[in-house]
């Protein structure tokens, strides 16, 4: 379906950074030799029943992409579609949560365009801006490098369950808290302890993110199951079978792509295994720094006041590996 968008004899222009060359988070157009462009762009339909909240995550789940290529946020592009029988304050305040989001990135809504549409649909075109010598990229994983996660998994069975009034409302609440948190610190503790690897992990799930970086960087991941960090509540909605739709279509992406290069160790419990290739909505960061930086990382975040974890290495190898 893609074919046409790269015609036969047309040359890439030399200050496109990152493009359709490359499967990375954002765009990128050099400007000038300290300004490149970071340019994105993601919506959905409501993630969670309250308007604003929803505006939010949106928002927050689309400047994520610019986080990921080691940008900042400055400005944005709202991208909606909603029924014409919605009540307008209920419009107002998903465009609000949107705005307020934002806002706390240190950007502005700067306008964008709505369509009428039986399913309600929101999110962003966000535009950033990055030093085009310290993007972070998919392919930038270097071997002995290790591997960092900026929030917990679990945010797409919770909410599931949420739908269908499955969710406690504590482990709901502790959901939306994780999505509404920006990656801006994240990206700016990968920035100063010099990561060059780095993605968010979203639609495609733990998994789909990872083997990403895999195949843009031609080296390996060895992740440890066990260190990675589970919102509270999430395990045991997984064990109750709240799944998303996109978890098992998630699974048969890694499976195709990578064979027998996945290896998942069989102590690794099935419905752990089966939370990595969930679909998250605003994860957090994945990102790799030399080893020798690595306590640089931990207190970057504990002195601006968040969590990170330490989940694994890279490898020479471009394999895809999850210990127990």
């Amino acid at each position: 379906m893609l074919a046409g968008l790269r015609p036969a004899g047309r040359a890439t222009p030399p200050d496109l950074l990152v493009g359709l060359g490359a499967a990375d988070d954002a765009a990128v157009y050099r400007i000038t030799p300290d300004v490149a462009i970071v340019e994105t762009l993601d919506f959905f339909p409501p993630v969670v029943d309250d308007p604003w909240t929803w505006g939010a995550v949106a928002a927050a789940n689309a400047m994520s992409d610019v986080y990921a290529m080691g940008g900042e946020v400055l400005f944005a592009l709202a991208i909606a579609g909603f029924p014409r029988e919605l009540p307008k304050a209920i419009i107002a305040d998903v465009f609000r949560g949107g705005s307020d989001k934002v806002a706390e990135a240190g950007g502005v809504i700067a306008g964008g365009h709505t369509v009428v549409d039986t399913e309600p649909k929101y999110g962003l075109c966000v535009t950033g801006r990055v030093h085009p010598d310290r993007l972070l990229l998919k392919g930038g994983l270097r071997p002995g490098d290790r591997v960092f996660l900026s929030k917990p998994l679990g945010t797409g069975v919770i909410a599931t369950a949420g739908k269908d009034g499955h969710a406690p409302a504590d482990v709901l609440a502790g959901a939306v808290a994780s999505m509404l948190r920006l990656n801006r610190l994240a990206a700016e503790v990968a920035r100063a302890t010099g990561a060059s690897g780095a993605t968010d992990i979203t639609g495609f799930g733990f998994l789909g993110h990872a083997g990403e970086m895999v195949t843009a960087s031609g080296a390996g991941l060895e992740i440890h199951a066990g260190r990675l960090p589970l919102l509270a509540g999430a395990r045991a909605l997984a064990e109750a079978g709240h799944w998303s739709g996109g978890m098992k279509r998630n699974r048969r992406h890694v499976d195709a792509v990578f064979g027998e290069r996945l290896r998942i160790d069989p102590a690794v419990p099935a419905v752990l295994a089966s939370l990595l290739t969930e679909s998250e909505t605003s994860g957090g960061l994945l990102f790799s720094v030399r080893p020798e930086r690595a306590a640089e990382v931990l207190d970057g975040f504990l002195r601006r006041g968040e969590e990170c974890w330490e989940v694994g290495r890279v490898l020479a190898e471009p394999v895809l590996t999850v210990l127990a």
